[in-house]
């Protein structure tokens, strides 16, 4: 892997993230870590003297998309920055991806990312550069504190990996065994961001309410007790969590939704099929039942909670009747928001070896319906906000000039003219429209409910 056209010791680099909310965070660490180092970020991969790919292995389309950017990062002169491929294909495919693709420098796993800096002296001296173990011990005592943020909002990964095994995915394989990163290391981590700049913090982990781990005082705690030791953090005002798991939501997290005020009204609880034969199938070991008893907790304790969901259609051997139950559960949930998503076999999972795998139309027409279902939903959650008071905090500029966007508690983005005010500030809008993906609002002399 040794190529005359490329640099041997990186000045510059640039990590393109692909998939969830862990990967990005990942690709932050990775960042931060490299900046320690004495590099620089560049603002694109044509600048770069290192361009890292950070992958995801979950959809079939996206492994392609990561070989079509490999293709894309030759240049018009014919030299290219060091090519290091991170995160769940590495993992999956190792040294393979150097194979496919020899001018692949570095291959590095989403457990073994904190080695970057020695697999980039290999890989400038023309060796193999290539780790995918993943140790039960955590990588994340070998990175950087965390610096000054860009942004008021923060990922803070709690846990990886999934003990789980449903059928279809191919995370317990590429992310390994579910392991709970420490309290202590969470807190830190959680004060170090609020003292960079940053008032909210999503907590991320495949099964992140499966987080378990010894409090300040040593006793065992799940993640309502983390969240409670967050949420008496000054400066910190909003508190989310994703991706959570049916059933890991416990009773002292449900609990904590309607005690914790910092602790945002936005649940993603991922249900993938409203029918039971289908869930066994999945091996989600929850059924229609006990999902829908969750939510019902969950919105006794916090009734305006607005809840989330993810669905798989076409999974193999998903009938019609089968399909129309799970439209029949997003009628019943009432869902804010939802990811939804054409079944796709991932090589080594069962799922991808059983029979009666659904015909690619079938998929694209299931698709359409529950998304058409899921829209409308939507559209009635962000239109009941319409005449409402809300505190939003402000993320980013607008397309127009003095427009910024924020996000209510709600999880719903709002465009507002404020063109004296600034990222990071919390401020109270009275929602004037709504659209199915945002909403438009203008400051309010009113005090947000």
């Amino acid at each position: 892997m040794n190529h005359t056209d490329t640099p041997k010791t990186p000045a510059s680099f640039h990590v393109k993230s692909f998939g969830c909310q862990m990967n990005v965070y990942d690709g932050e660490r990775m960042a931060e870590m490299l900046g320690a180092q004495g590099m620089s970020a560049a603002a694109d991969g044509a600048q770069a003297d290192l361009v890292i790919l950070n992958t995801c292995h979950i959809r079939e389309k996206a492994v392609d998309k990561v070989y079509s950017d490999i293709g894309r990062l030759r240049r018009e002169d014919g030299s290219r920055p060091m090519i290091a491929v991170a995160g769940c294909v590495a993992q999956a495919e190792g040294a393979e991806i150097s194979r496919r693709a020899p001018t692949v420098d570095i291959v590095v796993g989403p457990q073994a990312y904190h080695r970057l800096p020695d697999l980039i002296g290999m890989a400038g001296r023309g060796e193999a550069a290539v780790d995918t173990d993943m140790p039960a011990a955590s990588k994340f005592g070998a990175l950087p504190g965390r610096t000054k943020q860009a942004r008021p909002t923060a990922f803070l990964t709690i846990m990886e990996g999934c003990d789980k095994f449903c059928t279809y995915c191919v995370v317990p394989y590429t992310r390994g065994a579910e392991i709970s990163r420490p309290w202590a290391a969470i807190v830190d981590e959680a004060k170090a961001l609020v003292d960079g700049g940053v008032c909210e913090i999503t907590l991320l982990g495949q099964n992140v309410n499966a987080w378990t781990g010894e409090d300040g005082r040593g006793r065992l705690t799940g993640m309502d007790g983390l969240v409670r030791e967050l949420a008496a953090i000054p400066g910190l005002h909003r508190i989310r969590y994703t991706t959570s798991h049916p059933n890991d939501m416990s009773d002292g997290l449900i609990a904590a939704h309607g005690e914790i005020d910092k602790l945002m009204p936005f649940l993603h609880l991922p249900v993938q099929s409203g029918n039971d034969r289908i869930l066994k199938a999945m091996n989600r070991s929850h059924t229609v039942e006990t999902y829908l008893r969750i939510i019902d907790r969950v919105r006794a304790v916090r009734p305006d909670i607005a809840v989330s969901g993810d669905f798989i259609v076409g999974f193999p051997g998903e009938s019609d009747a089968e399909f129309s139950d799970t439209l029949k559960i997003v009628d019943q949930v009432r869902y804010a928001q939802c990811y939804s998503f054409k079944y796709s076999p991932r090589p080594g999972t069962p799922a991808a070896d059983m029979d009666d795998q659904v015909p690619a139309e079938v998929m694209d027409e299931r698709l359409a319906r529950l998304q058409a279902a899921i829209n409308r939903h939507q559209l009635d959650f962000n239109t009941a906000s319409v005449g409402r008071t809300m505190a939003v905090l402000l993320e980013r500029k607008g397309r127009h000039p003095g427009q910024l966007v924020g996000k209510t508690p709600w999880l719903q983005s709002v465009h507002v003219t404020a063109p004296d005010l600034a990222i990071g500030d919390m401020i109270d809008v009275d929602i004037i429209s709504a659209g199915p993906n945002s909403l438009a609002g203008q400051l309010s002399r009113r005090k947000a409910a």
